[in-house]
């Protein structure tokens, strides 16, 4: 009964806490810790979790069955996100940002359509502001923490077509090449950036192109992609 009551709380997107963990802890490794970042990930956590439920009842045309999810999450994001605001009143230059790219998230959950192209963008980089985010709050500028940006934004934009490419999209020749295409476009760019991240990136194109040939399970997937964030942020980490 508990546990059922545990995944009524709980989204089902395991993908998601790699996206919320990975350009929170780049812009900590980069800009440094200040202590509003605690709350901030607390928020950020919360807000996630807020927005899947506010994602479901529009989806669904049921926000009432969502209720618990949506006061509770609520009443955990709000306070902490006044607490962030408080100290750092500066944060809020990134709202209309999230404004929009929220919006855009719900326009596609409205359609029902959250798996388009779009969708996933926009909450790519909803999730890779963040390392602004955090760079603001410990006072650091922008341009300090721009490569980590484009570093975390390419790796995720990248796992779009490669993740379909193994599951939805297995066996699709015209989105293999779309995700190798894109693989060489971002290992050119990241190997401008730094020669760490093109021999990271080198890696991300090589499991773009051999993986799909193999059939790999959902957890081998996941596991993979675990231990590809953790690298991601120890190349960040050395740059």
């Amino acid at each position: 009964m508990a546990g059922r009551r545990l995944r009524r709380f709980v989204p089902p997107q395991h993908g998601a806490w790699a996206m919320l963990a990975v350009p929170y802890l780049a812009g900590l490794l980069t800009a440094g810790f200040h202590w509003p970042a605690v709350p901030l990930l607390g928020a950020w956590i919360a807000g996630y979790l807020l927005s899947y439920f506010v994602f479901q009842a529009l989806k669904s045309r049921r926000p009432r069955r969502y209720r618990d999810q949506l006061l509770g999450y609520g009443l955990i994001a709000a306070p902490l996100l006044l607490v962030v605001v408080v100290a750092a009143p500066r944060v809020l230059w990134y709202a209309p940002a999230y404004a929009v790219l929220f919006a855009i998230n719900a326009w596609y959950a409205w359609r029902r359509r959250e798996r388009d192209l779009a969708n996933d963008l926009a909450s790519i980089a909803e999730s890779c502001l963040m390392v602004f985010v955090v760079a603001t709050i410990a006072d650091t500028p922008p341009s300090a923490v721009l490569v980590p940006f484009l570093l975390c934004a390419a790796y995720f934009a990248g796992t779009v077509p490669y993740v379909k490419t193994m599951i939805r999209e297995r066996g699709n020749v015209a989105y293999y090449r779309w995700s190798i295409g894109y693989h060489v476009v971002a290992l050119a760019v990241a190997a401008y950036l730094s020669p760490w991240a093109g021999v990271l990136f080198a890696w991300f194109l090589a499991r773009a192109v051999l993986f799909p040939r193999h059939g790999l399970t959902a957890k081998q997937i996941g596991v993979t992609e675990v231990v590809n964030s953790v690298l991601l942020l120890t190349c960040i980490a050395l740059i």
